[in-house]
Parts: structure tokens; C-alpha cells; sequence
């Protein structure tokens, strides 16, 4: 018998590795089961007071963790390793870098509007760690935007004038204040959540005893 998606809110950042990760593992999950799932993105800065050109990702995961540079590219061996289990192609290199999101954040906001927040945080994903590309920058955020079929003009205008600044800062808050400290984290019918990118079993069980469960879905 077919029943509704079960919906998943996921607070998530777009330089997150761990959350593009834990979105193919739900996806899989998904798969594997049979239950169908409807995802909602919500905003989360990893580095909200990262300066404006970025920073050399290995000498940020070095001094935010205290790893050695050994261990930060162990990691990222590793993630690409899950990856590509997942059909998602990381591209590391020695000029990586992090950036501040927050603009990346107002433009899905705004292309929520129109369907297409999926979408863009999935082609911001794409940009940023399969094409290395700089998602801190407004024409590239423009252009991704436009590449999926967003109005350009308007795109340039909601970066511009910040329409929806306070809004990005609102729905922050808001999971902060619920106590989400690491993304991705991931809501299940606003009954479950999980933390991390749980892997495909973990993600599978979730869903079968939501599956099981009165549903109690609030409005989109």
C-alpha cells in the first residue's frame, strides 16, 4: 500500500561535505526501502565569520580541529571515497578552499519561492566541490542560479539588496535555538531527527519505523 513521502527537514550548509554525503545515503535508503521521501533545506554557516576571500581548506580543517595535515587529507581521501559510492565526485586540490555562505543561503531562500530550492543547494553542491568553484561570490551564485533556470536579473537583484537577509537569519535562529549545533541534521515528520550523515542502514531504519508511525506532518 502507498502512502505520503515522509518529509525530511534537513539543516545543512553548501560546503558541508557531510551533508551533500548524507543526502545520497537518504537517497539510497529511500531506495532501498521502498518509502518515499520529500526533502525541505534549511539554512546553517558553518563559518559565518569566515572573511570574504575564504580560506585554504586544509589549513581550516588544521586549525578548527587541530588535525595534522596527514589527518585533513585522510579525510578528505575518505570523503571522496564515499562519494564516489554515492555518484558524487569530490575534487579536492591543494588551492581548495571554504567560504562564508550566507549569500548562497538568501538565493535558495528566494528560489524556494518558485520550487527550485532543491535544485540550486544541489547544483551549489555541484559547483563548489565537483567544479571548485567560489559559492561566496555573487556571479557565480548568479550563473549557477541561472544555469537551472532561475531569472538572472532577479537573482542579481536579491543579492543586491538583501531582500531576504533577515529571513536567512530568522530560520538560523530558529534551528539553533532548537539545539542543532552540526549539519547535516535531519528531521523526520517533525518527529525524529538524526545528526551526521548516518549511512544507508542507519538511514533505512529511520525510515521504516517512521513509516510505521502516525503521521503528524506539519504545513510546508
Amino acid at each position: 500500500m502507498s502512502q505520503d513521502p515522509i518529509r525530511v527537514d534537513i539543516v545543512s550548509d553548501v560546503v558541508c561535505p557531510w551533508c551533500i554525503i548524507g543526502y545520497r545515503q537518504l537517497l539510497k535508503a529511500s531506495e532501498a526501502t521502498g518509502i518515499a521521501v520529500e526533502t525541505f533545506w534549511h539554512p546553517f554557516e558553518l563559518n559565518p565569520d569566515m572573511e570574504p576571500e575564504g580560506e585554504n581548506i586544509r589549513d581550516h580543517i588544521m586549525r578548527k580541529y587541530g588535525s595534522s595535515a596527514e589527518q585533513s587529507a585522510q579525510a578528505r581521501t575518505r570523503l571522496s571515497d564515499l562519494g564516489e559510492d554515492l555518484g558524487f565526485t569530490f575534487s579536492w586540490s591543494d588551492d581548495s578552499r571554504i567560504y562564508n555562505t550566507f549569500a548562497a543561503h538568501q538565493l535558495i531562500h528566494w528560489a524556494s519561492e518558485t520550487g527550485k530550492a532543491q535544485d540550486l543547494k544541489l547544483a551549489l553542491f555541484d559547483a563548489y566541490f565537483t567544479d571548485g568553484r567560489d559559492v561566496s561570490d555573487s556571479d557565480i551564485l548568479i550563473e549557477v542560479a541561472a544555469d537551472i533556470g532561475l531569472d538572472k536579473g532577479e537573482a542579481r537583484a536579491v543579492l543586491a539588496d538583501g531582500r531576504f537577509a533577515e529571513t536567512v537569519r530568522e530560520k538560523e535562529t530558529f534551528w539553533t535555538s532548537r539545539g542543532v549545533s552540526g549539519v547535516p541534521t535531519m528531521v523526520f515528520d517533525a518527529q525524529q531527527a538524526t545528526s551526521g550523515a548516518q549511512g544507508v542502514d542507519v538511514f533505512s531504519q529511520v525510515l521504516r519505523h517512521m513509516a510505521a508511525q502516525p503521521r503528524q506532518v506539519p504545513a510546508s
